[in-house]
C-alpha cells in the first residue's frame, strides 16, 4: 500500500495522471487493473479513473511496494549553475533570456547543463522549490526555443501557472515577436505570408510547400523590415502559427535566408559574413489571458529581451 497527500501543485488534475507521475515505474496496464479492482482510493473511497484531485486529498494505491517505486527525488539540476538572465519574475512565473548555445531542456544529444535545470537550481536556492515535497510537479518551461535561437522563455513555478500558460499558448493568447537578420531581402518590406509545413522527424528538418499536400499543415508568418545595412536586413517577425523551424524554413522558402543558419540558410553568404549561428531571437511577448484567469494581471506587461543584432546595423 502506498499513500500520497495531495498538495497545491497536485490538485486540479485527474487521479490517473497524478499516479502516472507519482509512480513512474507502475505499468499503465497494472494501474488500469487497480482502478477496475477498486484498489485505488481517494480519502478511503473508491474512485473513478477521471476523478479530479483537490488539495488535501489522500490517494491510496493498494499495490505491493516492490512492484512500483515511488518517484525519486531528482537533484541532478544542482549540476547546472543557477546563472541566467531574468527578464521578469513573480510568485507564479519566471521569464528568462536564453542565450545561444544553451539547451532549454535535456534531450538525447544535449549536455547536462540546461536552462530548466539552471532555473530549478535558482528556485531551490531561493527556497521556492522543494523537490522532496513534490509528488508530481517540478518547475517547467511553457515554450521552447532551438539550442541556437536566443530569446524569452516562460517558466511556470507552480502547477496552476503551468496549466494557465499552456492553455493560453494553445489558444493563441500568448503573442510572440521575433527578430532576425537575413542575408537577402524578403519579397516585400512588410507582409503576412502563408504556406504549408511538414516535419521529417527522422532528419529533424521541415519542408515548405505553397500548395497543400498530404501530411502538410498550414502556416502563417508576418514580418516587416525595420533596418538594413551592408546587405543585411533586420526583420521583425510575428508568428500566427508555431510550427517547428517555421521562421527559418519559411523565410528560406521565399528566398530570405537567415544569417548564420546552417540548416536552411545560404552557406556561401554565411561564410562571407563569418557567422555560423542563426541570427534569430524570440524578442518580445505579451499576454491576452481571460479576465477570470488567476494570471490575468500579466496582460498589463510588455516584456522584451535586450535588443538583438544591433552590432550589424549601428
Amino acid at each position: 500500500m502506498i499513500t500520497f497527500t495531495v498538495n497545491d501543485n497536485d490538485c486540479g488534475q485527474r487521479v490517473d495522471r497524478f499516479i502516472t507521475k507519482a509512480l513512474p515505474d507502475l505499468p499503465k496496464s497494472m494501474m488500469y487493473r487497480l482502478f477496475r479492482k477498486k484498489d485505488i482510493k481517494i480519502n478511503g473511497r473508491r474512485c473513478d479513473i477521471s476523478a479530479v484531485l483537490n488539495a488535501g486529498d489522500v490517494v491510496t494505491v493498494y499495490v505491493k511496494q516492490e512492484l512500483s517505486a515511488v518517484k525519486k527525488c531528482d537533484m541532478n539540476f544542482l549540476n547546472s549553475p543557477p546563472d541566467f538572465e531574468i527578464i521578469y519574475e513573480d510568485n507564479n512565473i519566471l521569464i528568462a533570456f536564453k542565450p545561444v548555445g544553451l539547451d532549454p531542456h535535456s534531450n538525447s544529444t544535449s549536455s547536462a547543463d540546461t536552462l530548466i535545470d539552471r532555473i530549478k537550481h535558482y528556485l531551490y536556492n531561493k527556497k521556492e522549490y522543494f523537490p522532496e515535497a513534490e509528488n508530481s510537479f517540478s518547475p517547467a518551461l511553457c515554450n521552447r526555443l532551438d539550442r541556437n535561437t536566443s530569446g524569452l522563455i516562460i517558466s511556470a513555478k507552480n502547477a496552476v501557472a503551468l496549466r494557465e500558460i499552456n492553455e493560453a499558448i494553445r489558444n493563441g493568447r500568448v503573442h510572440k515577436i521575433y527578430r532576425c537578420v537575413t542575408v537577402t531581402p524578403p519579397p516585400k518590406n512588410q507582409d503576412v505570408i502563408s504556406a504549408y509545413h511538414r516535419k521529417n522527424d527522422n532528419r529533424n528538418i521541415v519542408r515548405i510547400s505553397d500548395k497543400y499536400a498530404d501530411g502538410y499543415k498550414p502556416i502563417r508568418t508576418g514580418y516587416k523590415v525595420i533596418d538594413r545595412k551592408n546587405g543585411l536586413y533586420l526583420i521583425e517577425v510575428t508568428l500566427f502559427t508555431g510550427r517547428t523551424h517555421q521562421i527559418r524554413a519559411h523565410f528560406a522558402h521565399v528566398g530570405a535566408y537567415i544569417l548564420g543558419d546552417g540548416k536552411y540558410g545560404n552557406t556561401a553568404l554565411n561564410k562571407r559574413y563569418g557567422v555560423f549561428r542563426q541570427a534569430l531571437c524570440a524578442y518580445s511577448l505579451d499576454f491576452e489571458l481571460p479576465e477570470n484567469s488567476p494570471l490575468a494581471y500579466l496582460n498589463t506587461l510588455e516584456l522584451s529581451a535586450p535588443e538583438p543584432f544591433r552590432e550589424y546595423f549601428d
